[in-house]
């Protein structure tokens, strides 16, 4: 086994304050004709179909205008999707079967709750997109006229009764005094410009989030952790049932025999003694076999050293014991004295890598295996390489079935790249929260 410390992977460069302001003003900027465009078709739309809601006429045009809403919120979701920093995010919506009448299709949208969530924001972010873009404007002009004023000065009139700023805070009269001033003043409004129109920016795009994807991320949260919850049981169900069948193959096997050989010493020691002692000695080396076993076992479910120790040690003492060279490569903030994962996160690396390894060991024909774990933001990822036959994948009565339903239930995703004479790739990409977080 070989054990290397990896270094650090370099931190990700942020985007450049140039280009996330472009991106910030341009969002803020295009929304306003886009808002008022909006808010102009939807509030003629509502107010038509609201009037005429008493006859036919008034139900098409509501549900027409529904349309609109939604076309125009899929637009708002592309948009805000950079500003967010996520993929865009599109909701559901009610659908109709392809067989279905007219008035089936107009009535779909107006009983559709998503549908008038996206009227909604088409009409609130009309107020919105004007506070945002007169801020983004005026810091804009702010910072653009002030720090330039000294280039433009010398254009501007400035009559003998006329006083300005720099003059009424007692700064005087002259050029020097109020390029000085103006220029401050521009100086202020350019620093501050990133960090205001960025909070613009925000502001119609949490919006937009909570009126726009806010169901749609709901539904999917509670999809994940269904899928969680269900490959937890299934993960539990088959470590139980391999705990059975070990205990039954192994350890109960050997304490029936431990219970015969004491019973036939036990009749042995009157009539012969020596073979009384024989039968012991072997009893005593089936207890040592059992209590090996036993240990073996207990290291599967919940290994003391991964408690006491962490994972990089855990990790160190599984690659110690593999009948092939092993090549550990380990994240030196794990390795930090005093810094331990969630439980569930360092049980379930270790589950991971204990079966990644036995399978490599039992099917892999590899010679060389290369084990790897690294921080990467704010995630755990844990690979296992190697040079064998390859043909490994994670379908249901596989081996690597469990640990694909242990990875998902700790909220991680396995991948598997193995093609048909390898090498093979098995990677886990877990949370790496530390403990209570």
């Amino acid at each position: 086994m070989t054990t290397t410390v990896a270094t650090p992977p370099a931190a990700r460069v942020p985007s450049s304050t140039l280009r996330q302001l472009a991106v910030d003003s341009g969002y803020v900027l295009l929304g306003l004709p886009l808002a008022v465009a909006s808010f102009i078709v939807l509030i003629a739309g509502l107010s038509i179909g609201a009037g005429l809601a008493v006859t036919v006429i008034g139900l098409p045009v509501i549900a027409g205008t529904l349309y609109a809403a939604r076309a125009l919120a899929d637009v708002e979701r592309l948009r805000m999707a950079p500003i967010l920093g996520r993929p865009p995010v599109r909701p559901e919506y009610r659908g109709t079967p392809a067989n279905s009448g007219v008035w089936r299709r107009i009535v779909t949208p107006i009983i559709d709750p998503q549908s008038w969530l996206d009227l909604a924001y088409g009409i609130l972010t009309f107020v919105v997109s004007i506070i945002t873009a007169v801020i983004t404007l005026v810091w804009w002009a702010g910072a653009v006229g002030g720090s330039l004023y000294w280039a433009w000065d010398w254009a501007l009139p400035h009559p003998p009764d006329n006083q300005d700023l720099a003059e009424l805070m007692g700064l005087g009269d002259s050029a020097g005094a109020r390029i000085g001033l103006n220029t401050a003043i521009g100086v202020f409004f350019l620093i501050t410009l990133p960090l205001i129109v960025r909070g613009c920016a925000l502001l119609r795009a949490n919006l937009g989030r909570g009126l726009l994807t806010g169901m749609a991320e709901m539904r999917d949260r509670i999809t994940v952790l269904e899928r969680q919850k269900a490959a937890a049981a299934s993960a539990e169900a088959t470590a139980l049932r391999r705990l059975e069948r070990d205990i039954h193959d192994g350890p109960q096997q050997r304490l029936v025999r431990l219970a015969m050989d004491l019973g036939r010493a036990q009749q042995q020691l009157a009539e012969d003694p020596e073979a009384a002692r024989r039968t012991l000695d072997e009893a005593v080396a089936q207890t040592r076999e059992t209590l090996a076993e036993l240990r073996a076992l207990s290291r599967g479910i919940a290994p003391p050293i991964l408690v006491d120790r962490g994972l990089p040690s855990a990790l160190a003492a599984l690659a110690g014991r593999g009948v092939i060279p092993i090549e550990l490569t380990v994240d030196p903030r794990l390795s930090t004295d005093g810094v331990r994962l969630d439980p569930l996160i360092e049980s379930t690396a270790y589950f991971v890598v204990a079966e990644a390894l036995t399978n490599v060991a039992k099917h892999s024909r590899a010679t060389d295996c290369q084990l790897s774990v690294r921080v990467q933001g704010s995630r755990l990822i844990v690979e296992v390489a190697d040079n064998g036959t390859g043909g490994a994948h994670v379908a249901k009565g596989h081996g690597l079935a469990g640990i694909a339903d242990r990875v998902t239930a700790a909220d991680g995703v396995l991948s598997v790249h193995s093609p048909s004479g390898g090498p093979t790739m098995l990677r886990a990409d877990l949370p790496a929260r530390p403990v209570g977080g």
